[in-house]
């Protein structure tokens, strides 16, 4: 029986986050733009070790329409560096300040699995979400609803059941710590194969279920360019083609490098959700 993958455009969810005091509509998708505070990240164009760097490339996100800019510190690329606590603050208190001088009203991310260090990035310097790559921990849980910030729980697990369930009891404990917001993320790349990845976008719908809002982060992965044969270099088309499809099965915000591409993904989607 033929399924179609699309979901219905006026069955919208109508999330919003609480960000500082202010709800953030997110019933129009959002752009997340990635600024790495690193010198190893998988894909070298988004490297912004320094200080005037991360400001220049904040300027570009904003310039280019994302609302948000996601700021990481510590390369997951497989095979990347160990990167000590102290390394990771250090990183962040260098470029996590120019950001937020540069961009003041702008939403700003930081991408860490350390309490510790989202701690320190929301109260000393200003960061507004808290986004964790390693499907959550009890220490990290009780830091966010202390902090009162927005969290993004990313699942590790390898098909669309298992992440299912992984998200259920995590929500669930969050819920019972006192957390407001969350945002689902399925962790395109962590602890999948290429073809599991394919598999879990093409059941992306799915996760409506859970009745919060989706992020999707799939820009230049390597199950684009593995599959294409190409490199992460040559993987924008690749990248555009998936978003799209992620808007179309759901997702609230898309996490990308390349901003202004992402951008237009999402105005071409609303130009689609004609109202009746």
């Amino acid at each position: 029986m033929f399924r179609p993958f699309i979901r219905n455009f006026a069955d919208i969810m109508n999330y919003t986050l609480n960000i500082r005091g202010q709800l953030v509509d997110l019933s129009k998708p959002q752009v997340m733009g990635i600024l790495n505070a690193t010198p190893d990240s998988f894909y070298a164009n988004s490297r912004t070790p320094s200080e005037e760097a991360a400001a220049a490339r904040a300027r570009q996100i904003v310039a280019e329409g994302g609302t948000m800019i996601d700021v990481g510190a510590y390369s997951t690329r497989p095979g990347a560096s160990e990167v000590s606590e102290e390394e990771e603050m250090e990183r962040l208190r260098k470029v996590l300040p120019a950001v937020r001088r540069e961009q003041p009203t702008t939403i700003i991310s930081v991408d860490t699995f350390r309490p510790n260090v989202a701690r320190m990035a929301v109260e000393e310097l200003g960061a507004d979400i808290v986004n964790d790559v390693s499907e959550g921990s009890t220490e990290m849980f009780r830091m966010v609803a202390r902090l009162g910030v927005p969290y993004i729980l990313m699942s590790v697990q390898p098909d669309l059941r298992s992440t299912l369930l992984a998200f259920a009891t995590k929500v669930q404990q969050l819920c019972d710590y006192g957390q407001k917001d969350i945002i689902l993320d399925p962790g395109f790349g962590f602890g999948k194969t290429v073809d599991e990845n394919y598999k879990l976008m093409s059941e992306l719908e799915a996760f409506q279920v859970m009745e919060l809002p989706l992020l999707v982060g799939i820009s230049r992965k390597s199950m684009i360019w593995k599959h294409l044969g190409c490199t992460p270099d040559d993987a924008l088309n690749g990248t555009t083609m998936l978003n799209t499809i992620a808007l179309m099965k759901g997702a609230s915000i898309l996490r990308v490098h390349d901003v202004k591409a992402a951008v237009e993904c999402t105005m071409l989607y609303d130009k689609l959700r004609i109202k009746n």
